[in-house]
């Protein structure tokens, strides 16, 4: 199957397989484990934090930092596109009694400064305590620009504001910019980084932050129920998706500016070529096309999608540059 819903379809590789299959583990919630230590020492070295914890999820890494930044009646601001706020089960309300205040989110991902300054909630008993400003990079594929990051974390310094990324793919945002991935986690206090999408990974989040915060992470975690046993068989997988995976996302990037150049050839579909900036391209299908019929004829043909008039479609390291011209031909077929 050529498989373009979400990079997190990739199949571990070779070397991870392996990698696993030889992996030294201990009991994880005891801290014996010395290839989840390892890994998450390895973590915290290159991305410039005091320390960090292997988790089975990104929604599991953003919960267990909100519920450590906020307390029960505290508030986070994010985007209104946020995942932490729109597609993770508002578990931060849910569960950490943490009240979100959904922002707008600018064509670009970002959310006004001016709209951040505003939301910030008085001193005052009749409102939430604003503690966390969360952003996402990428943030439908788009990449928050550098100079942006400092001014955000700026303003919450100044406003008392702790800072989290959102970083399932912030090792797509630093690729395309072609920086370290050190250099966007220094303007935040937390960070959660996917090991399980484009880095190809089975399972896996880590998250980073000082020693507190993650020590109060670690004491939810094992709450919420994700203390893990012998983790060094996914940990040994999550350590080769840090090493050897970040730079080969360029072929991604690569590869999804291939496909949306091929479908803005295509009448029926409307492809803005700004907005393709790593490993995501949207398509708007023209009204007269319905999207779940044309789902159900590209699964036919062995190719799978999201079915909507906007269509997502996410490059990754289990498809290749034929895979593009082969759907691209198939859809052209099903279109006509």
């Amino acid at each position: 199957m050529i498989d373009f819903r979400s990079d997190t379809v990739t199949k571990p590789t070779q070397a991870m397989r392996a990698a696993m299959a030889q992996a030294e583990v201990g009991d994880d919630v005891y801290g014996d484990d010395p290839t989840v230590n390892s890994l998450q020492e390895m973590a915290a070295d290159m991305f410039g934090f005091d320390d960090a914890l292997f988790v089975s999820s990104g929604t599991q890494a953003n919960l267990l930092a909100l519920m450590a930044h906020c307390e029960r009646g505290d508030e986070y601001l994010c985007g209104q596109q946020a995942h932490n706020y729109k597609f993770e089960g508002g578990g931060a309300a849910v569960l950490g009694s943490i009240q979100p205040q959904p922002l707008n989110n600018q064509v670009d991902g970002s959310i006004l400064l001016s709209d951040i300054e505003a939301a910030i909630k008085p001193d005052d008993v009749h409102f939430a305590r604003t503690r966390l400003l969360s952003l996402e990079n990428t943030i439908g594929g788009k990449v928050l620009p550098q100079d942006y990051l400092a001014t955000a974390q700026s303003l919450a310094f100044n406003r008392g504001l702790k800072i989290h990324l959102d970083g399932a793919r912030v090792a797509n945002a630093a690729v395309a910019q072609g920086i370290n991935i050190s250099d966007i986690t220094q303007y935040f206090d937390s960070v959660s980084i996917c090991l399980s999408k484009g880095l190809c990974a089975p399972i896996g989040s880590i998250l980073l932050g000082d020693e507190r915060l993650i020590a109060k992470a670690t004491r939810w975690r094992k709450m919420l129920g994700g203390g893990m046993r012998q983790a060094g068989i996914i940990a040994a997988a999550a350590k080769l998706a840090l090493t050897d995976q970040v730079e080969r996302l360029a072929e991604d990037h690569y590869n999804a500016k291939l496909l949306a150049q091929m479908l803005v050839e295509i009448p029926e579909l409307t492809v803005d070529m700004s907005l393709v900036q790593t490993n995501m391209v949207f398509a708007t299908l023209s009204e007269q096309i319905n999207p779940h019929i044309l789902a159900h004829t590209l699964a036919d043909k062995g190719i799978l999608l999201s079915p909507s008039h906007q269509l997502r479609l996410v490059t990754h390291n289990d498809i290749s540059t034929a895979d593009i011209s082969t759907f691209v031909n198939v859809l052209k077929q099903a279109i006509r």
